[in-house]
């Protein structure tokens, strides 16, 4: 009769967990990435590097 013993699953307290994308299953590693739950090639909005929004206007009168 053999033993069927079920291996031990090693867990890293310190680590995060694996998130991997809706679209394509990928495991995503990007922070931008793992809150939207989808890859820089699977998701729709563009990433620029930046989150500012740069709008041109006239400059104040007077300065």
């Amino acid at each position: 009769m053999t033993s069927r013993r079920q291996e031990t699953l090693l867990i890293d307290p310190g680590g995060r967990a694996r998130i991997w994308c809706r679209d394509c299953g990928q495991e995503l590693t990007d922070e931008v990435s793992r809150s939207r739950r989808l890859g820089p090639e699977c998701d729709p909005e563009p990433r620029t590097g930046h989150d500012r929004h740069d709008v041109d206007q006239d400059p104040i009168p007077g300065l």
